[in-house]
């Protein structure tokens, strides 16, 4: 397995112990839910990233191993973390130049005893395997450590990845569409560069923090959109990642509940998570918005991105660019049909959206929202400007929305050949044959 990966279980082999295919299932949903715990705390403790990473890694094979052999224990977590923190002691033994670095963590770590691992359990598995007082800030240190401004973009969205989320070099390299050697190169670059600039595990000084909270957010934002739309594959959505956005982004509100952007960017993500019931059929072929059955949006969901929103708004500080994407899909989430969708409030907040966080996409979703308002015939030029200044080259979006306004305007020729174009630039496989299907339609 690779370093702080999450574990890759395999069919068991007829050699394997009885329980190993439930030791294997147990290390996985275990893994998947607490990584970010586990890794946090054992770099609190040991005071270094990597090896914080390698013991659990470590504890994970032993899990394995173990759990097979006994049977799970009654404190999955806290013997996992016990495990890796023997692991940790055995290091610095060997380690001779870092024996007073060893004696500290050993006797700092005494008045925890059994709930900080330095010492076996003995009869208290009841026992908070951590510091309960301590332990989402690590949780949160290890999310600004993991999208510190040293990095770049791409380095940590794959750090925040690996360690916040759990998933392998594999997986990451499938949702990005990337080699699985340009990710592990990113993650072991992004180490050393945290460790060459001495960046402290802790949690950025007040003053610090709400500068650095847009690099979180951003990057909690590509992890949602790459797993509510797949870039490529065959399949429309990736809801793991998408869920795991949204559990990281649910910690930020607990922990940050004085950042506004903070609750706008969950009430996005849980508004726009609502509708995934709807948004493919049986056979996982895309369904559009219009298509959609409304009975099957979560509605829960919507509650609670609808509360978000109104957490945003009550700092009176105005909506930055994640709560206004909030707002316009409280907009949809709220609306009976589509055609009873408040479409002139959508292009005032695409407006601000474009005053805020100007792009390209913006511009296009404004037009969208312009041809539902006003007519295709209004949203025609938009689009046109767009293509004229080539800020959307090579993507399938422009020729996409351009084939759809053609198709309105009557002009099928133009708009069939605009649908092709689209197909052929999109890497999604589910996304591609809705556009030919529309190509087709047109003759």
């Amino acid at each position: 397995m690779a370093r702080a990966d999450r574990p890759a279980l395999t069919p068991p082999a007829p050699d394997d112990p009885p329980g190993g295919a439930a030791a294997r299932r147990a290390v996985e949903a275990l893994w998947r839910i607490e990584s970010a715990r586990i890794v946090g705390a054992l770099t609190r403790y040991t005071g270094d990233f990597d090896l914080a990473e390698d013991v659990a890694q470590e504890a994970l094979a032993q899990a394995l191993v173990a759990w097979a052999r006994d049977g799970e224990p009654a404190s999955p977590v806290g013997w996992l973390l016990n495990t890796a923190r023997r692991r940790a002691i055995d290091h610095f033994r060997r380690r001779a130049a870092l024996d007073d670095r060893y004696a500290a963590l050993a006797g700092g770590l005494g008045e925890g005893g059994a709930s900080s691992g330095a010492e076996p359990p003995a009869d208290r598995s009841d026992d908070p395997p951590w510091d309960p007082d301590r332990i989402e800030d690590d949780v949160l240190a290890l999310i600004f450590v993991a999208c510190h401004p040293v990095l770049s973009p791409e380095a940590r969205t794959a750090l925040t990845l690996r360690v916040v989320a759990g998933l392998s070099s594999e997986e990451i390299a499938r949702a990005f569409l990337v080699p699985v050697p340009t990710v592990q190169a990113r993650i072991t670059r992004a180490k050393k560069t945290i460790g060459a600039a001495g960046v402290p595990f802790e949690l950025p000084p007040a003053t610090e923090r709400r500068e650095r909270l847009g690099g979180v957010l951003s990057v909690l934002y590509v992890i949602f959109t790459e797993g509510s739309t797949a870039t490529s594959g065959d399949r429309l959505l990736r809801p793991g990642l998408a869920y795991e956005a949204i559990r990281l982004a649910r910690t930020l509100t607990a922990l940050l509940p004085a950042e506004p952007e903070v609750f706008g960017q969950l009430a996005l993500f849980e508004l726009t998570a609502a509708r995934f019931p709807a948004r493919t059929g049986p056979d996982g072929e895309a369904v559009l918005l219009e298509d959609q059955d409304r009975r099957l949006w979560d509605r829960s969901a919507v509650r609670r991105g609808l509360a978000a929103l109104t957490r945003a708004t009550a700092a009176g500080r105005g909506l930055g660019p994640y709560g206004l994407q909030a707002a316009i899909a409280a907009c949809h989430a709220t609306a009976p049909s589509v055609s009873e969708t408040a479409w002139d409030r959508i292009v005032l907040l695409y407006e601000a959206l474009g005053r805020v966080a100007p792009s390209p996409v913006v511009e296009l979703n404004r037009a969208v929202a312009v041809a539902m308002a006003s007519g295709p015939q209004e949203a025609l030029p938009l689009v046109d400007a767009l293509a004229a200044a080539g800020r959307l080259s090579g993507s399938h979006l422009l020729p996409s929305v351009r084939g759809e306004l053609l198709s309105r305007l009557g002009r099928t020729a133009e708009a069939r050949a605009e649908l092709e174009l689209a197909a052929r630039l999109c890497r999604n496989a589910r996304e591609r044959s809705v556009l030919l299907r529309k190509a087709a339609t047109l003759g």
